[in-house]
């Protein structure tokens, strides 16, 4: 069939039955058009993880759930697979659940659907409301970690959080605005995919607080529910532009860069500051291209080899640890960004 992959391999990790997974790949039929697609994700994921398929040691499935754009959840697996190897001898499997946006109540299913099925832990960036505290509680009463990351929710049963300290991310970004910004008037434009995201909301506070305290007569204008989606965005930041002629700088929370650059563009406007999170493909690009002043970054690799470490550890693997220290904040300007 064109893999080297057993059916209880593929089934196991795409989390169906092995009487499923053999009517797909043998084309029997009976089966739904989006259950054929797991299995065949599920083919596609088992062979970029091949290099740990055949290692011997103690093997953790583990689940990444996340609501982001593709951009994002792009750079996450990359990050995740590219670990893989540096988890020896243990071998860590992962299935991924991601998607952009949608109805609370589906994300929802999904945690109880891997509640159900089991799993040795799972890694979560979902928003914080109850609903989803409460998945969280089944996942800790099927005896299944989960590890919060990039955005936390501690009113929930998670064993721990990886990430950066987002408050302190927020005042970074305030500190930059005002000074590249100086006496020069000009209001700035903040901008949420989502208020129910916690850490978007830690980032904003962190930013309004240090601006108030540094820059008292500089006005924020605050827009959000983008999802940090071009198509929303674009829209939200052409309204702003249009309501508020003395916006020149922006702090963009939840992305969408592209489209909040293409606004200040078809409107004729300058924006003079731009500051970002997250060094995915399109602020890479922007970047280079010196049409974002600095991107906010952290090490996804250290954060989901973090999650992995965890996992283990509540699995009796690892020795046990102190507290997780926040993830370090990176500065990247046009003049020291990554290579490779």
């Amino acid at each position: 069939m064109g893999h080297p992959f057993p059916i209880r391999e593929i089934a196991r990790q795409a989390g169906l039955s092995e009487a499923t997974v053999d009517r797909v790949l043998n084309g029997r039929g009976g089966v739904r058009e989006n259950t054929a697609q797991e299995v065949h994700r599920a083919i596609a994921d088992l062979d970029r993880q091949r290099t740990q398929v055949r290692l011997v040691g103690r093997t953790f499935m583990v689940d990444i759930v996340a609501q982001a754009p593709e951009r994002f959840t792009t750079a996450v697996r990359a990050a995740l697979e590219a670990e893989l190897p540096a988890l020896r001898p243990a071998v860590v499997r992962s299935r991924f659940h991601f998607r952009e946006t949608g109805p609370v109540g589906e994300l929802v299913r999904t945690l109880d659907r891997i509640a159900r099925r089991g799993s040795q832990g799972v890694v979560l960036k979902a928003p914080d409301v109850p609903e989803i505290t409460a998945a969280v509680g089944r996942l800790t009463a099927a005896g299944i970690p989960v590890v919060t990351f990039v955005t936390d929710l501690p009113a929930s049963g998670r064993v721990a959080y990886v990430g950066i300290d987002n408050r302190a991310a927020g005042a970074t970004a305030a500190y930059l605005t005002g000074q590249w910004l100086g006496d020069r008037p000009g209001h700035v434009l903040t901008s949420l995919s989502s208020g129910c995201f916690r850490n978007e909301e830690e980032r904003e506070m962190g930013f309004r607080a240090t601006m108030r305290a540094r820059h008292p007569r500089r006005a924020l204008v605050e827009i959000a529910e983008g999802q940090g989606l071009d198509a929303t965005q674009y829209d939200l930041v052409r309204d702003a532009l249009r309501r508020d002629p003395e916006i020149r700088a922006v702090y963009s929370i939840g992305g969408g860069n592209h489209a909040t650059l293409r606004a200040f563009a078809d409107l004729g406007r300058e924006c003079a500051v731009f500051v970002a999170h997250d060094l995915d493909h399109d602020n890479t690009r922007l970047l280079r291209e010196h049409r974002l002043s600095a991107v906010l970054h952290h090490d996804l690799r250290h954060d989901v080899r973090e999650a992995c470490h965890e996992v283990m550890r509540r699995h009796g693997a690892l020795p046990p640890a102190g507290p997780l220290l926040p993830s370090a904040i990176q500065v990247v300007t046009p003049y020291n960004m990554p290579t490779g």
